[in-house]
């Protein structure tokens, strides 16, 4: 047999392994595929989904491939899942160190301008880098004039006011907008500003709707959290208490370009929003991010922005019009989340964003929930209104793949944890199988 001859028979049989491998990858994805589906439909219509709305969607961003589809383009209440949209238009926006102040010199005095950032004396962050900075300038002038949404989102419960998870907004905000209480030696307050303001009267709600009068238990165990009202007039007293100094509310500040103080990490702000689900991060993580665009504090204009320039190729448009998802004004679809989570994905580190979301029987809001056997294999986030629960994010396989997903269910009459376990037995069939 000539050389050229053996040559081609070899190639010949190189040409048909590879045709039969190939079509053994293919029939063994499509087969994996009809597993998935046909388990899941199996489950999607058990009596647990029967009577109330579900959508789901699975996909693989390596092979650009939908894996399981149910209801993804139909519209659902998201709830905190509204964090993933407000997560990715933060990421996009603000640099890595989050603005503090905003601020110019003219004559003899300083003029400062909030920018939204929630750090500042933040119970968490503790921050003090606008105090230090004021702290050697003289004749200091403030304008809150910057701030231009409305203290509480579109939507919002109105008996949520005097809740830990509803702060109202604001452009220059101070210890988290809230009053913390917790026992001691005695019962301890930050700010001590308050201490005044304290009633130890049983009432219905923790603070007054109409002032900063709190209704507290002189024996609390548990730290407490209560919004107060915001006006210039508390900013302006709030500020003079830490500077120990006297201060000026303008509602103009002088014209021309404004230098940016910097202060902390734009992901731990982000992170904390993301792991323990936080609100008031998330709505003025969104305001800040809106410092970033001109010196109003806007959340619809931040919003409107993200969706005409960041986000103009998502199949359905969202009714998107707070950053933290209190609102049941919003409606996004599952297949909006997967899109947003993909360009996260594409754009963001792996490492850097996989540290930004709570991972499933480990921490964050997850951490009771979507263990792993033995590692962790969800990392997403989660949403919840009453009777809604959605859950968003990354799934990996056993055999190492990194698939992206979009749980919501709107309108159950079951418990949360039904719910739950429902969906954890689907996202463990999925991690197993593919």
């Amino acid at each position: 047999m000539s050389t050229n001859l053996k040559t081609g028979l070899l190639k010949f049989g190189e040409k048909i392994s590879i045709s039969l491998i190939t079509i053994l990858l293919i029939s063994s994805c499509v087969s994996t595929k009809k597993t998935i589906s046909q388990t899941t439909n199996k489950k999607l219509a058990t009596t647990i989904f029967k009577n109330h709305f579900t959508g789901f969607m699975v996909y693989n961003p390596e092979g650009k491939e939908v894996l399981y589809e149910y209801n993804s383009q139909k519209y659902f209440t998201p709830a905190s899942n509204t964090k993933i949209f407000t997560l990715y238009t933060s990421l996009k926006l603000l640099p890595i160190y989050s603005p503090a102040l905003k601020y110019s010199f003219k004559n003899d005095s300083t003029y400062i301008q909030g920018t939204g950032n929630p750090t500042l004396l933040h119970a968490y962050f503790k921050d003090t880098t606008l105090l230090n900075f004021l702290k050697g300038q003289k004749n200091i002038v403030v304008s809150l004039s910057n701030f231009t949404s409305d203290r509480f989102g579109a939507g919002w419960a109105w008996e949520d006011y005097d809740t830990y998870y509803s702060p109202e907004l604001s452009g220059l905000p101070l210890y988290g907008n809230v009053l913390t209480a917790y026992q001691k030696d005695s019962l301890v307050l930050s700010p001590n500003y308050f201490k005044e303001n304290i009633s130890y009267k049983p009432n219905a709600f923790k603070r007054d709707i109409v002032s900063n009068t709190f209704y507290l238990n002189p024996n609390v165990k548990d730290t407490v959290e209560v919004p107060f009202k915001i006006s210039h007039t508390l900013i302006k007293e709030l500020l003079e208490k830490e500077l120990e100094q006297n201060i000026t509310i303008s509602n103009t500040i002088p014209t021309g370009e404004k230098k940016t103080l910097y202060g902390v990490a734009t992901d731990s702000i982000a992170k904390r929003m993301m792991h323990i689900s936080d609100n008031f991060l998330a709505e003025q993580l969104l305001l800040l991010s809106s410092s970033t665009l001109s010196d109003t504090l806007n959340t619809k204009k931040v919003i409107q922005y993200a969706l005409d320039s960041i986000l103009t190729d998502l199949k359905q448009k969202p009714r998107w019009v707070d950053g933290s998802g209190l609102s049941r004004y919003n409606l996004f679809t599952p297949e909006s989340f997967v899109e947003v989570l993909d360009k996260l994905y594409t754009e963001i580190p792996r490492e850097r964003l996989f540290s930004l979301f709570p991972v499933g029987g480990v921490s964050g809001t997850l951490k009771k929930w979507y263990k792993g056997n033995p590692t962790p294999y969800i990392y997403a986030k989660s949403g919840s209104l009453g009777n809604n629960y959605s859950l968003s994010g990354y799934l990996l396989t056993n055999s190492g793949k990194t698939l992206i997903f979009s749980f919501m269910n709107n309108h159950y009459m079951h418990s949360t944890s039904t719910i739950k376990i429902e969906m954890q037995q689907i996202l463990e069939m999925i991690r197993d199988t593919y």
